[in-house]
Protein backbone atom coordinates (compact mmCIF):
# COMPACT_ATOMS: atom_id res chain seq x y z
CA UNK A 1 0.00 0.00 0.00
CA UNK A 2 2.75 2.80 1.01
CA UNK A 3 4.36 1.51 -2.11
CA UNK A 4 1.14 2.41 -4.23
CA UNK A 5 0.64 5.81 -2.41
CA UNK A 6 4.63 6.62 -3.14
CA UNK A 7 4.43 5.61 -6.51
CA UNK A 8 1.03 7.78 -6.60
CA UNK A 9 2.45 10.88 -4.89
CA UNK A 10 5.70 10.77 -7.85
CA UNK A 11 3.23 10.56 -11.05
CA UNK A 12 1.35 13.24 -9.17
CA UNK A 13 4.21 15.27 -8.71
CA UNK A 14 5.67 14.70 -12.12
CA UNK A 15 2.93 15.58 -14.09
CA UNK A 16 2.47 18.78 -12.15
CA UNK A 17 6.23 19.35 -13.10
CA UNK A 18 5.13 18.67 -16.80
CA UNK A 19 2.47 20.93 -16.66
CA UNK A 20 4.86 24.05 -14.95
CA UNK A 21 7.11 23.16 -17.35
CA UNK A 22 4.99 23.09 -20.50
CA UNK A 23 2.13 25.77 -19.73
CA UNK A 24 4.95 28.89 -20.80
CA UNK A 25 5.80 27.11 -24.41
CA UNK A 26 2.23 26.57 -25.07
CA UNK A 27 1.25 30.36 -23.95
CA UNK A 28 4.35 31.07 -26.38
CA UNK A 29 2.71 29.12 -28.84
CA UNK A 30 -0.84 30.45 -28.30
CA UNK A 31 0.56 34.14 -27.90
CA UNK A 32 2.26 34.00 -31.66
CA UNK A 33 -1.65 33.28 -32.83
CA UNK A 34 -2.86 36.15 -31.71
CA UNK A 35 -4.60 39.37 -32.91
CA UNK A 36 -2.03 42.09 -32.38
CA UNK A 37 -2.94 43.73 -28.73
CA UNK A 38 -4.36 40.57 -27.71
CA UNK A 39 -2.27 38.99 -25.61
CA UNK A 40 -1.51 42.47 -23.35
CA UNK A 41 -5.02 42.33 -21.95
CA UNK A 42 -5.60 41.50 -17.81
CA UNK A 43 -5.79 39.10 -17.47
CA UNK A 44 -3.99 38.01 -20.53
CA UNK A 45 -5.72 34.76 -22.33
CA UNK A 46 -4.29 31.61 -22.58
CA UNK A 47 -5.09 31.05 -26.00
CA UNK A 48 -6.40 32.99 -29.23
CA UNK A 49 -9.96 34.08 -29.30
CA UNK A 50 -9.55 34.03 -33.60
CA UNK A 51 -6.49 32.35 -33.97
CA UNK A 52 -4.55 34.08 -36.70
CA UNK A 53 -1.00 33.79 -38.76
CA UNK A 54 -0.34 37.45 -39.28
CA UNK A 55 2.54 37.89 -37.42
CA UNK A 56 4.43 34.81 -39.14
CA UNK A 57 3.78 35.94 -42.40
CA UNK A 58 4.89 39.43 -40.93
CA UNK A 59 8.50 38.43 -39.74
CA UNK A 60 9.18 36.59 -43.11
CA UNK A 61 7.50 39.27 -45.32
CA UNK A 62 8.23 42.79 -43.72
CA UNK A 63 10.89 41.66 -41.27
CA UNK A 64 12.86 39.27 -44.12
CA UNK A 65 13.35 36.56 -41.69
CA UNK A 66 14.43 34.23 -43.97
CA UNK A 67 17.60 35.28 -44.35
CA UNK A 68 18.29 34.92 -40.84
CA UNK A 69 16.11 31.36 -40.61
CA UNK A 70 18.38 30.13 -43.58
CA UNK A 71 21.48 31.50 -41.82
CA UNK A 72 20.71 29.67 -38.77
CA UNK A 73 20.37 26.48 -40.27
CA UNK A 74 23.62 26.82 -42.47
CA UNK A 75 25.76 27.39 -39.55
CA UNK A 76 24.56 24.83 -37.28
CA UNK A 77 24.35 21.74 -40.01
CA UNK A 78 27.70 22.62 -41.32
CA UNK A 79 29.03 23.10 -37.10
CA UNK A 80 27.07 19.76 -36.30
CA UNK A 81 28.57 17.81 -39.42
CA UNK A 82 32.17 19.19 -39.00
CA UNK A 83 32.52 18.45 -35.33
CA UNK A 84 30.84 14.56 -34.99
CA UNK A 85 33.90 14.15 -37.47
CA UNK A 86 36.35 15.89 -36.28
CA UNK A 87 35.47 15.36 -32.04
CA UNK A 88 34.76 11.52 -33.28
CA UNK A 89 38.23 10.87 -35.04
CA UNK A 90 39.85 12.74 -31.81
CA UNK A 91 38.19 11.01 -29.34
CA UNK A 92 38.87 7.42 -30.61
CA UNK A 93 42.85 8.48 -31.48
CA UNK A 94 42.74 9.62 -27.69
CA UNK A 95 41.10 6.51 -26.60
CA UNK A 96 42.54 3.53 -28.50
CA UNK A 97 45.74 5.47 -30.80
CA UNK A 98 49.24 5.22 -29.14
CA UNK A 99 51.45 8.41 -30.05
CA UNK A 100 54.10 10.12 -27.84
CA UNK A 101 52.55 12.40 -24.82
CA UNK A 102 48.85 11.48 -25.35
CA UNK A 103 47.51 11.01 -21.83
CA UNK A 104 49.41 14.24 -21.40
CA UNK A 105 47.80 16.18 -23.87
CA UNK A 106 44.28 15.00 -23.21
CA UNK A 107 45.07 15.51 -19.12
CA UNK A 108 46.07 19.79 -20.59
CA UNK A 109 42.77 19.41 -22.06
CA UNK A 110 40.86 18.62 -19.23
CA UNK A 111 42.14 21.40 -17.41
CA UNK A 112 41.09 24.02 -20.05
CA UNK A 113 37.25 22.55 -19.00
CA UNK A 114 37.63 24.75 -16.07
CA UNK A 115 37.93 27.93 -17.79
CA UNK A 116 34.65 29.45 -19.03
CA UNK A 117 34.02 30.00 -22.33
CA UNK A 118 33.20 33.98 -21.91
CA UNK A 119 36.92 33.71 -21.11
CA UNK A 120 38.63 32.87 -24.41
CA UNK A 121 35.78 34.71 -26.43
CA UNK A 122 38.12 37.75 -26.68
CA UNK A 123 41.48 35.61 -27.11
CA UNK A 124 39.42 33.49 -30.26
CA UNK A 125 37.97 37.43 -31.87
CA UNK A 126 40.95 38.63 -31.89
CA UNK A 127 42.73 35.72 -33.30
CA UNK A 128 40.17 35.39 -36.07
CA UNK A 129 40.18 39.40 -36.50
CA UNK A 130 43.53 38.67 -38.06
CA UNK A 131 42.95 35.37 -40.39
CA UNK A 132 39.92 37.40 -42.01
CA UNK A 133 36.93 35.54 -40.37
CA UNK A 134 35.06 38.22 -38.35
CA UNK A 135 31.57 39.09 -39.89
CA UNK A 136 31.93 35.53 -41.92
CA UNK A 137 29.56 32.39 -40.97
CA UNK A 138 33.09 30.27 -40.65
CA UNK A 139 33.90 32.72 -37.67
CA UNK A 140 30.40 31.71 -36.62
CA UNK A 141 31.17 27.78 -36.87
CA UNK A 142 35.02 27.55 -36.20
CA UNK A 143 34.42 27.40 -31.99
CA UNK A 144 32.06 23.90 -32.63
CA UNK A 145 34.80 22.05 -34.74
CA UNK A 146 36.95 21.10 -32.31
CA UNK A 147 35.15 20.92 -28.90
CA UNK A 148 37.06 19.49 -25.61
CA UNK A 149 33.98 18.33 -24.01
CA UNK A 150 32.79 16.42 -27.44
CA UNK A 151 36.76 14.22 -27.59
CA UNK A 152 35.83 13.75 -23.46
CA UNK A 153 32.42 12.54 -24.52
CA UNK A 154 33.73 10.21 -27.40
CA UNK A 155 36.91 9.08 -25.73
CA UNK A 156 34.99 7.86 -22.55
CA UNK A 157 32.97 5.53 -24.98
CA UNK A 158 35.61 4.86 -27.16
CA UNK A 159 37.68 2.96 -24.10
CA UNK A 160 34.48 0.19 -24.03
CA UNK A 161 35.83 -0.92 -27.51
CA UNK A 162 37.78 -3.99 -26.72
CA UNK A 163 41.32 -4.10 -27.90
CA UNK A 164 41.38 -7.27 -29.34
CA UNK A 165 38.78 -6.46 -31.95
CA UNK A 166 40.52 -3.96 -33.34
CA UNK A 167 44.20 -6.06 -33.24
CA UNK A 168 42.25 -8.60 -35.02
CA UNK A 169 41.32 -6.33 -38.13
CA UNK A 170 44.76 -4.75 -38.24
CA UNK A 171 46.33 -8.16 -38.52
CA UNK A 172 44.07 -8.83 -41.17
CA UNK A 173 45.66 -5.74 -43.21
CA UNK A 174 42.47 -3.59 -42.34
CA UNK A 175 44.19 0.15 -41.87
CA UNK A 176 43.60 2.25 -39.42
CA UNK A 177 41.07 4.17 -41.59
CA UNK A 178 38.97 0.86 -42.23
CA UNK A 179 39.32 0.08 -38.44
CA UNK A 180 37.88 2.99 -37.45
CA UNK A 181 34.59 3.25 -40.43
CA UNK A 182 33.84 -0.81 -40.32
CA UNK A 183 34.35 -1.45 -36.63
CA UNK A 184 34.57 1.30 -34.61
CA UNK A 185 32.28 3.86 -36.05
CA UNK A 186 29.30 1.46 -35.93
CA UNK A 187 30.30 1.09 -31.99
CA UNK A 188 30.05 4.95 -31.34
CA UNK A 189 27.17 5.55 -33.19
CA UNK A 190 24.94 6.22 -30.05
CA UNK A 191 27.87 8.59 -28.64
CA UNK A 192 27.76 10.70 -32.11
CA UNK A 193 24.49 10.93 -32.17
CA UNK A 194 24.55 12.36 -28.35
CA UNK A 195 27.27 14.77 -29.16
CA UNK A 196 25.31 15.98 -32.93
CA UNK A 197 22.31 16.59 -31.04
CA UNK A 198 24.19 18.65 -28.18
CA UNK A 199 26.23 20.64 -31.21
CA UNK A 200 23.05 21.08 -32.64
CA UNK A 201 21.12 22.59 -29.85
CA UNK A 202 24.35 24.62 -28.63
CA UNK A 203 24.93 26.25 -32.02
CA UNK A 204 20.88 26.73 -33.06
CA UNK A 205 20.82 28.59 -29.60
CA UNK A 206 23.92 30.15 -29.36
CA UNK A 207 23.17 33.71 -29.08
CA UNK A 208 26.47 35.36 -27.67
CA UNK A 209 29.05 34.30 -29.83
CA UNK A 210 27.40 35.17 -33.18
CA UNK A 211 26.50 38.66 -31.55
CA UNK A 212 30.43 38.95 -31.06
CA UNK A 213 31.38 37.75 -34.63
CA UNK A 214 28.94 38.98 -36.85
CA UNK A 215 28.82 42.81 -37.25
CA UNK A 216 26.45 43.26 -40.28
CA UNK A 217 22.92 43.06 -38.91
CA UNK A 218 21.98 41.02 -42.58
CA UNK A 219 24.55 37.97 -41.35
CA UNK A 220 22.62 37.89 -37.91
CA UNK A 221 21.48 34.31 -36.71
CA UNK A 222 18.11 34.05 -35.98
CA UNK A 223 18.13 34.19 -31.87
CA UNK A 224 20.30 37.55 -33.04
CA UNK A 225 17.99 38.77 -35.26
CA UNK A 226 15.16 38.33 -33.01
CA UNK A 227 16.68 40.02 -29.86
CA UNK A 228 17.65 42.71 -32.26
CA UNK A 229 13.65 43.42 -33.32
CA UNK A 230 12.98 44.06 -29.35
CA UNK A 231 13.94 47.24 -29.39
CA UNK A 232 11.76 48.21 -32.58
CA UNK A 233 9.17 45.90 -31.70
CA UNK A 234 9.00 45.90 -28.00
CA UNK A 235 5.43 46.59 -27.34
CA UNK A 236 4.73 43.75 -30.48
CA UNK A 237 4.14 40.40 -27.87
CA UNK A 238 2.56 38.54 -30.39
CA UNK A 239 5.14 39.17 -33.06
CA UNK A 240 7.92 38.63 -30.44
CA UNK A 241 6.63 35.32 -29.31
CA UNK A 242 5.99 34.17 -33.07
CA UNK A 243 9.70 34.71 -33.40
CA UNK A 244 10.38 32.68 -30.23
CA UNK A 245 8.16 29.90 -31.71
CA UNK A 246 10.60 29.82 -34.74
CA UNK A 247 13.88 29.66 -32.65
CA UNK A 248 12.58 27.10 -30.06
CA UNK A 249 10.18 24.55 -32.38
CA UNK A 250 13.31 23.33 -34.45
CA UNK A 251 15.67 22.62 -31.28
CA UNK A 252 12.42 21.03 -29.58
CA UNK A 253 12.03 19.11 -32.25
CA UNK A 254 15.31 17.80 -33.08
CA UNK A 255 15.70 17.13 -29.42
CA UNK A 256 12.64 15.17 -29.38
CA UNK A 257 13.66 13.23 -32.49
CA UNK A 258 16.92 12.25 -31.18
CA UNK A 259 15.75 11.83 -27.28
CA UNK A 260 16.36 8.02 -26.85
CA UNK A 261 19.64 8.15 -28.69
CA UNK A 262 21.03 11.45 -26.87
CA UNK A 263 19.91 9.89 -23.39
CA UNK A 264 21.40 6.55 -24.27
CA UNK A 265 24.60 8.02 -25.49
CA UNK A 266 24.92 10.10 -22.31
CA UNK A 267 24.09 6.89 -19.85
CA UNK A 268 26.57 4.45 -21.50
CA UNK A 269 29.66 7.07 -21.76
CA UNK A 270 29.26 7.29 -18.02
CA UNK A 271 29.14 3.92 -17.04
CA UNK A 272 32.02 3.21 -19.58
CA UNK A 273 34.15 5.65 -18.63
Amino acid sequence: MKRRVSALLLHVALVLGAIVTLAPLAWMIGASLMAKGEANTIPPPFWPAHPTLEHYVELFTHLDLARHVFASALITTVATVVSVVVNGLAGYAFAKLPFAGRDRIFSGLMLSLVVPAQVGMLPLFLLLRELGFVNTYVGVMIPYFASIFGMFLVRQYALGVPDDLLDAARVDGASELRVFLAIVLPILKPILVTLATFTFLSAWNDFMWPLIILSDSARYTLPVAIANLVGEHVQDTELMMAGAVLTVIPALLVFLVFQRSYVRGILAGSVKG
